[in-house]
């Protein structure tokens, strides 16, 4: 099936500014909540949603095999689970039906009222159901940061880190997406010079800057996916802050690894950027040394340009970006880490969401934390409102941005937003 939305001279009828993250290249999928309070699958072109239900049910798909109802969830999981020919197929529909040059929609007024919806009109929803949530630890940079900080730096990497790409499961029942307030988590920690822990709000709440993909239905159980066809069964990308409490985690993260200090928040942008749309931006992964083993090892380019940013606003004031990354500078690649994850058959279904781990670059300003933007707390960061920052504080906000550029074609994928807000507070009894 062949490709046609990535054509860079592709124009469209609705008004896109050169700026956004979603031309006529792009065509993500999300979920929305519309003006008549219907939950529908859509996609997005400039700053107006499109409903993919509305566009199914006026006959606009009729020569794509698709069930009645499969835009009409309020989950993309069923359409994923559909594989990667059906998501071509619908992408490439999308793209002739709101081409410039073709009238069938454009031309008509009524259907447009029932398919058009400005972005103010509609409430983003979380994309998909995710029954599973892996996080891994893949940016070299970050890993020797944080090993520097917290063990010898001339062995900052532990022994196995260059060998396999470390993960743990988290917790999917706490995803939330842009725009849903968090609340500082409560826990164990093991103050400096205590000699014994005390219980309380996390004074070191961090973001982490990563992004995230969605997985189709890919494997049963037992059946390892190789490393050579793993991109096939990833569906998209969305930006992920996977918030961490440094000084919980401290405490609680041996033997067994992060738990409160993890499971209490990760957001996600609400519109999955799909792995076709990306194509334009391959880029060569970095050189790993050692050379993995063979069911690791893969040939190409693997990896992809996208600029990352993320932006710090205290309450009722300015914003400051703080970090400027990129998700090429991840040693691990997607395709290694879901053959990792398989290989000893472990099932992955549509709709899981694996995290890249925190994303940090090889210069201080593109470090992806605020433990190592202020090295642990010793360097603050200064803000443009003349406060500082080690750690997020409450009521601040954390927004996270990434997009492609390359030939005057801007593939983006939005925002992540969210709120920190003060620990909860259970209401006194009467």
């Amino acid at each position: 099936m062949p490709l046609k939305t990535n054509d860079p001279s592709k124009k469209t009828w609705i008004s896109v500014s050169e700026d956004s993250d979603f031309p006529i290249q792009n065509i993500p999928f999300g979920v929305f909540l519309t003006r008549d309070d219907v939950i529908t699958i859509g996609t997005r072109i400039g700053d107006h949603a499109i409903d993919l239900g509305a566009l199914h049910q006026l006959g606009y798909f009729n020569e794509i095999p698709l069930t009645d109802d499969i835009f009409l969830q309020d989950t993309l999981n069923d359409f994923i689970s559909d594989g990667k020919k059906t998501w071509r197929l619908v992408r490439n529909r999308i793209s002739e039906i709101f081409d410039e040059t073709n009238p069938i929609l454009r031309d008509n007024i009524e259907h447009r009222k029932v398919v058009l919806f400005t972005m103010d009109e509609i409430e983003m929803q979380l994309p998909v159901q995710i029954g599973d949530y892996t996080d891994f630890y893949s940016s070299k940079e970050h890993a020797t940061n944080v090993g520097s900080m917290f063990r010898d730096p001339n062995n900052a990497l532990l022994p196995n880190w260059l060998h396999i790409p470390v993960g743990y499961h988290g917790r999917s029942s706490s995803i939330v997406t842009s725009g849903t307030p968090i609340r500082r988590p409560m826990g164990q920690t093991m103050p400096n010079g205590a000699t014994a822990p005390v219980f309380g709000p996390s004074k070191l709440v961090d973001f982490e800057l990563e992004m995230g993909f969605i997985t189709t239905d890919a494997n049963v159980l037992g059946e390892p996916i190789p490393v050579e066809e793993a991109e096939d069964y990833i569906f998209g990308m969305v930006l992920f802050n996977d918030w961490s409490a440094r000084d919980i985690q401290k405490w609680e993260y041996v033997p067994l690894g992060p738990f409160l200090a993890k499971n209490f928040a990760s957001s996600m942008s609400p519109w999955i950027v799909t792995m076709d749309a990306l194509q334009p931006f391959k880029v060569e992964s970095p050189k790993q040394s050692p050379t993995p083993l063979p069911y690791l090892q893969h040939q190409g380019k693997k990896t992809y340009d996208i600029h990352l940013e993320v932006d710090i606003i205290p309450e009722d004031s300015v914003a400051t970006t703080v970090t400027k990354s990129n998700f090429k500078y991840m040693y691990w690649t997607m395709s290694q880490q879901l053959a990792h994850h398989t290989i000893n058959g472990c099932n992955v279904n549509s709709g899981d969401l694996m995290g890249s781990g925190t994303i940090s670059g090889p210069t201080p300003d593109s470090y992806g934390s605020m433990l190592e933007l202020s090295w642990g707390g010793k360097n603050p960061v200064q803000l443009n409102d003349g406060t500082t920052r080690t750690f997020i504080e409450d009521n601040d906000t954390v927004v996270m941005r990434g997009f492609c550029n390359k030939n005057g074609i801007r593939i983006g994928f939005g925002e992540v937003s969210t709120k920190l807000l003060p620990v909860f507070q259970p209401k006194a009894k009467k």
